[in-house]
C-alpha cells in the first residue's frame, strides 16, 4: 500500500449523491402529491355532507314549523268551537261541564302535541348529526389507514 492511498480521501462520485437526492425528492413528491389528494378527498366530503346538513336542516325546520302551525290551528279550532257552544249554554252547571270538559280536551291534546313536536325535533336532529358524524368517522379512518 503505497503512501498516496493511506492519505487520500475516499472516492466521492457526485453522480451518486445526485441519483439518490433525486430518488429522495421524487418520493417526497409522490408523497406530497398523495398526501393534497387524500386532503382534498376529504375536504371535498366534507363540503357535500355540510351541504346535506343544512339542507336537512331546512327540511327539518319546514316540519317542524308546519307541525307547530298545524297545533295553532287545531288550538283554534277548539277554541272557537268550545266559545261557539258557550254562547248556547243554559245553566251555570252546563258552564261548568263544558268549561271542565274543555280544559280536559285541551290538555290531552296539547300533551299529544308536545309529544308530536318533540319526536319530530329528535327525528331531526338525529337526521341533522348522522352524516357529519359519518364523514368524521370516515375521514378519522382514512388517515388512520394512511
Amino acid at each position: 500500500m503505497n503512501t498516496k492511498d493511506m492519505f487520500s480521501f475516499s472516492t466521492f462520485d457526485p453522480s451518486k449523491m445526485q441519483e439518490s437526492f433525486r430518488d429522495f425528492a421524487e418520493k417526497g413528491a409522490a408523497q406530497s402529491k398523495e398526501a393534497y389528494a387524500k386532503m382534498k378527498a376529504a375536504t371535498e366530503e366534507a363540503t357535500k355532507t355540510v351541504e346535506a346538513t343544512v339542507q336537512t336542516a331546512q327540511a327539518g325546520t319546514v316540519e317542524l314549523g308546519l307541525k307547530a302551525i298545524d297545533a295553532l290551528r287545531t288550538n283554534t279550532e277548539h277554541s272557537l268551537s268550545h266559545l261557539e257552544a258557550l254562547l248556547g249554554v243554559k245553566s251555570v252547571a252546563e258552564l261548568f261541564e263544558l268549561q271542565t270538559s274543555f280544559i280536559r280536551k285541551q290538555a290531552e291534546v296539547t300533551i299529544e302535541q308536545a309529544k308530536s313536536i318533540q319526536e319530530t325535533a329528535k327525528k331531526v336532529a338525529e337526521s341533522v348529526v348522522k352524516p357529519g358524524k359519518e364523514a368524521a368517522e370516515k375521514a378519522a379512518s382514512t388517515f388512520k389507514a394512511a
